[in-house]
């Protein structure tokens, strides 16, 4: 029966559609992240240079500046979160293609400025359909839409991370690829025009003024309110350390090719995505969002030895498969369950302004911590040495986590 009843949840007409929409959501990071990494790194630009373009991600740090426009104001079609959603999709579709015309050792500043304008654009599209998927969802659907937005997103990570570079590697080049990547935008936005409108509509803010007020307001006016806002921080902190230069490490590090790197992130790390999200659906509706909070950043910060194994053993394919999986179905799991945190943690009068914040905060550690510090920590210590440190960097969230329980587990008991 619990069988049934999930995979009725799943194909929900308002769980299906964050699917498609997870997938446009998570298309553009890679593309101005890991896989902008790669391209630079066999491009030949500086390590230094490569760990700096992390900033361009600066935009999904800072995208609560601007959600309450989107709260505030909406364009004249589509509803009021959707239509956000499309133009965000068509104009990353055109400035995704743009980045293909140009080459990282060649036009490197013009590459990052164009890369930054992707992270705004794609920050904003993140902003509208964050707000959309927390207004569509019924309450009991909380855990399959989280689930189904991770599925989606890291699919998308999959598609313009590993399978990019094997494009790019074997068969059209680098900048065909990104040609390829904003046709697949474009595409997206199909699934835009198509999904449904919530159930019960949100209400718009009167003015600009209490767009950015009352969602601040209502927020800290929650018990342990700041000590949430640390963890949100702290939570997947090792996990951005641990990933913030890993396709270099892989690369240039462990010493494996673009298209073995490429295709070991399309097998072994599609099929742990594909698992990992939908146990993780399955999970915390068994569980509950503390509990699952905890199990999932335990293995997602032990999966982080994976890469220590890597870095003090002979590079083989099987041992790098078995380490991609098990830090995609890891890492799956503890970003279903934090989605769902945020989305709890959301009044729906202010899911778009207060869904931002969230979620900006949680983009700190990568941004501002695990971009510019990785590659000063990889130098002092090494990669064996940086990789076991990941691991500790994640221990202060679990305990914060332990400590603020009574808050969390009372977002299931809420609704």
């Amino acid at each position: 029966m619990t069988i049934v009843r999930l995979s009725g949840v799943y194909a929900s007409p308002r769980v299906f559609p964050l699917l498609l929409l997870g997938f446009a959501s998570g298309l553009p990071l890679a593309l101005t992240s890991g896989t902008l990494q790669a391209w630079a790194t066999l491009d030949g630009v500086s390590l230094q240079n490569i760990g700096f373009l992390t900033l361009v991600g600066t935009a999904y740090t800072l995208k609560f500046l601007w959600a309450p426009l989107v709260d505030r104001y909406a364009p004249p079609w589509l509803g009021r979160r959707r239509g956000w959603v499309f133009l965000t999709q068509i104009l990353l579709a055109l400035s995704v293609a743009a980045m293909g015309t140009l080459s990282p050792s060649a036009h490197l500043g013009l590459l990052a400025a164009l890369a930054v304008l992707v992270a705004f654009l794609s920050a904003t599209q993140d902003i509208a359909f964050d707000a959309y998927s927390t207004d569509v969802l019924r309450h009991e659907e909380r855990a399959a839409g989280a689930a189904v937005k991770v599925l989606g997103y890291r699919l998308a990570m999959i598609v313009s991370g590993g399978l990019a570079l094997v494009i790019a590697d074997r068969w059209l080049g680098w900048h065909n690829t990104y040609y390829l990547m904003g046709a697949f935008m474009a595409l997206c936005s199909v699934a835009t025009v198509l999904a449904p409108e919530p159930e019960v509509a949100a209400k718009t803010p009167a003015s600009l003024v209490m767009a950015v007020v009352e969602p601040l307001s209502e927020f800290f006016s929650r018990r342990g309110a700041w000590s949430i806002l640390v963890l949100i921080v702290l939570y997947k902190l090792g996990d951005a350390f641990a990933g913030a230069l890993s396709t270099t490490f892989l690369l240039r590090g462990a010493g494996f090719s673009a298209t073995e790197v490429g295709s070991i992130n399309k097998i072994f790390g599609l099929a742990a995505t594909i698992a990992g999200a939908l146990a993780g659906g399955s999970i915390m509706a068994r569980l509950g969002l503390y509990r699952s909070l905890m199990l999932f950043g335990v293995l997602q910060a032990i999966s982080n030895f994976g890469y220590w194994v890597l870095a003090v053993t002979p590079a083989h394919l099987y041992s790098m498969a078995l380490v991609v999986a098990i830090e995609n179905l890891c890492g799956g799991l503890g970003t279903a369950a934090f989605v769902a945190l945020l989305m709890a943690l959301c009044r729906r009068d202010f899911s778009a302004t207060q869904f931002a914040l969230l979620s900006a905060l949680s983009a700190i550690g990568r941004t501002y911590l695990a971009g510019p510090l990785t590659p000063v920590l990889v130098e002092s210590v090494g990669w064996p040495g940086f990789f076991a440190l990941t691991v500790v960097i994640a221990l202060p969230g679990l305990l914060l986590l332990y400590v603020r329980r009574p808050e969390i587990m009372q977002l299931d008991r809420s609704e």
